[in-house]
């Protein structure tokens, strides 16, 4: 009677979850560089100023 293994391709279970987690971990890399860039990007947006500053300085108290 031949008995064969579950993983009969020739890759260990152990060599596929490193791959998974080498995989997992490019993954995480990408990620943080693009939160990176993004953090970057927003940095450069110039804040708005309002056309007229003295718009809003008055506040009426009385109702």
């Amino acid at each position: 009677m031949d008995l064969q293994g579950v993983n009969t391709s020739g890759t260990s279970g152990a060599s596929l979850e490193l791959a998974s987690l080498k995989l997992a971990k490019d993954q995480q890399k990408q990620e943080g560089q693009a939160t990176l860039q993004l953090l970057e990007t927003a940095a450069d947006v110039p804040k708005s100023t309002p056309s007229n500053p003295a718009l809003g300085a008055n506040v009426d108290t009385f109702a």
